[in-house]
């Protein structure tokens, strides 16, 4: 495989760009072949899926939806940059694909948005359009989330009824709560802290819930990691899984993560097992009427 990498390299950019193309057909067709042992495991929620416009360009929309099947995921929490590569996929799979609305129309404006008065017009036309279950997953840290525009997309979530998926670190969420106490919060990565920091805010805020999208230090050697294990005994009802699809080529991980997912959970008595994978993220799509 080096010496395949190497050869690629020393061609010229026209030639590489070909290369490239038949490896991501060549990947895409091992990832879209049927697996009979897919349908007779555990069912998963994946609860943070994107499809931004740079994947829609790679992975076409029906092919986007045979591997969040082929992944065997009972339900994909989706949002993108632009909300039109949500809504691709809510046309061809609405029994599987539950849209999240996110504030981004476009790569690089993860920094930009919250001081863009034009994104809360955006949410407010699209939420007037479509159903979607949260906002999100949109970046801020601190006291970010006193800035006007955080406010009224706070605002909007109450409104509507729906929870926000924020990639937040632990003082913007105690500023979110305070300013909406019964707001519902999907609280992205479980803002990579760690265990203790993570307790701290499930014992203040009964509507936090976190997903585990590109955490995988709670997994030594196959076994759920000291820390972890009691914090998921003694919050069974609050983690959820997810992959995080933020460049295209994640979309190759999908079924990888859910296959993982499922291993580690096995180790987990079965009802806490199912809790994570798919019944917590059931609950708080019933929390917004979904």
């Amino acid at each position: 495989m080096v010496a395949v990498y190497r050869s690629i390299c020393r061609r010229s950019s026209r030639e590489r760009a070909t290369w490239y193309a038949f490896i991501n057909s060549l990947v895409l067709s091992v990832l879209l072949m049927p697996s009979l042992a897919v349908a007779a495991e555990m069912p998963v929620i994946d609860a943070h899926i994107h499809y931004s416009h740079d994947a829609w360009d790679v992975i076409p929309p029906e092919k986007a939806v045979a591997i969040l099947r082929r992944a065997g995921l009972k339900k994909a929490l989706v949002s993108s940059s632009s909300d039109e590569g949500t809504q691709k996929l809510y046309a061809i799979a609405p029994d599987l694909v539950v849209p999240v609305l996110r504030p981004y129309r476009k790569r690089g404006e993860i920094s930009s948005w919250k001081y863009d008065d034009s994104v809360v017009a955006m949410l407010r036309e699209r939420l007037g359009q479509y159903r979607y279950a949260g906002i999100g997953e949109f970046h801020a840290f601190g006291d970010d989330i006193e800035l006007p525009v955080l406010q009224q997309v706070i605002g909007l979530a109450k409104k509507y009824g729906i929870f926000l998926h924020a990639h937040v670190d632990s003082d913007a969420i105690h500023r979110i709560f305070k300013h909406n106490p019964d707001a519902l919060v999907l609280w992205a990565h479980s803002g990579f802290d760690n265990p203790d920091e993570i307790r701290t805010l499930l014992e203040k805020y009964p509507n936090l819930w976190s997903d585990l999208a590109f955490r995988d230090e709670h997994v030594l050697q196959d076994q759920v990691a000291p820390g972890w294990q009691e914090l998921f005994n003694d919050f069974p009802d609050r983690f959820v899984l997810g992959t995080d699809t933020y460049t295209p080529e994640r979309w190759y991980f999908v079924v990888e993560n859910a296959e993982w997912s499922r291993d580690w959970l096995n180790t987990l008595p079965e009802s806490l097992a199912e809790n994570i994978a798919w019944r917590n993220a059931e609950a708080l799509l019933k929390k917004v009427g979904y």
